[in-house]
């Protein structure tokens, strides 16, 4: 980890790296604001773009509206799916609704989408791994609700049957704790020897590095302090990873004002992380609040680096081009508009 052993008694804060944003919440919080900027508000976002309380709070302010059902959003308007993912049928009830769509969906997510649609075309018996309600869980069922069956845990696995145990393939929610998956994963091949797995990680790349820094900071941290909210699964798999990894206590936060006092009774070193829908500024507030009680002593726990970038919705990017490319024109000069088209879409990088 690249730190010094800490005198005793001394108190300071092990700060995780990575934390926050990962890139596809990156692309789906600009894509709201580009949105905003493009075609004014309101801009209707069916369900939370991100799951996170500051996030959405800011966003309504610019003229964002959240909506949980498509038909909620009048004929005619914009409406942008959130970063989980929908079901085909969603884009069927936009269409009906005369909706124009702006797809935010994590383009990791949208890989698993594709992968159910493939194993089902082969027809394939879908083994879903993930939470029920989720909204990320109920978009990829929909592309194949006859093919796909929830298994929420390796408690799960005595109650699934299939068609031909031959046939068999795992897929899992992007947001899980990568142990607790494997385990399902085994519990499920130890019953189906057959069972293929997807042809890539579908845990993504943000959430493993995110438990690694904890699983890192765990066994030195006696309190673990996850930056995120209640609604966010993989924040919440962050503070199940800190007591496991070791941490006497982890607590979720949305603000800094939710820390309880009472938590640093006996704690010299404190693990301080947050979700991957977190904007670093609410980490900034913790870290103040914590420096204000004496915790002023920051070390970095590095677990990796992240420069996955992805390029915004590409309905988005069409708009954003073509007036650019027709403001640039009155002003003449192709050169000129081929410039301002780029700059318009400036924002996560093509990936």
């Amino acid at each position: 980890m690249g730190r010094m052993t800490a005198s005793p008694g001394r108190r300071r804060v092990l700060l995780a790296a990575p934390r926050g944003y990962c890139a596809g919440v990156d692309r789906a919080v600009i894509a709201v604001e580009k949105a905003l900027e493009q075609y004014g508000a309101p801009v209707y976002v069916r369900h939370e773009i991100v799951h996170n309380k500051y996030v959405v709070q800011t966003l309504e302010r610019k003229g964002a509206v959240f909506v949980e059902r498509t038909e909620e959003v009048p004929p005619g308007n914009i409406v942008m799916f959130s970063a989980h993912g929908v079901a085909p049928v969603v884009h069927e009830e936009a269409a009906r609704g005369r909706l124009a769509t702006i797809d935010a969906t994590c383009p990791l997510v949208t890989k698993v989408h594709k992968e159910a649609v493939r194993f089902a075309s082969e027809d394939y018996d879908i083994l879903l791994i993930g939470h029920e309600g989720h909204e990320e869980v109920i978009g990829t069922s929909g592309e194949a609700p006859e093919h796909i069956q929830l298994v929420d845990g390796p408690e799960d696995v005595a109650k699934v049957e299939v068609r031909d145990p031959s046939k068999i393939v795992w897929l899992s929610q992007t947001t899980l704790s990568v142990d607790e998956t494997m385990e399902t994963v085994d519990a499920l091949k130890e019953k189906f020897p057959q069972l293929i797995s997807p042809p890539s990680d579908d845990i993504c790349y943000a959430t493993q590095n995110r438990q690694l820094a904890v699983k890192q900071m765990g066994a030195e941290a006696e309190l673990v302090i996850v930056v995120g909210s209640r609604n966010s699964s993989n924040s919440k798999r962050l503070v199940e990873v800190a007591k496991l990894a070791g941490s006497r206590e982890a607590y979720l936060v949305d603000f800094a004002s939710e820390i309880d006092e009472a938590w640093l009774e006996g704690v010299t070193t404190v693990g301080v992380t947050s979700g991957a829908s977190v904007p670093e500024v609410l980490v900034e507030e913790v870290l103040a609040w914590l420096t204000e009680r004496g915790y002023g002593d920051v070390e970095l726990v590095k677990a990796a680096e992240e420069h996955i970038t992805f390029s915004l919705p590409k309905e988005l990017r069409r708009d954003l081009r073509e007036e650019a490319a027709a403001l640039a024109a009155q002003r003449g000069g192709s050169g000129t508009a081929s410039e301002a088209a780029s700059d318009a879409v400036s924002g996560p990088a093509d990936s």
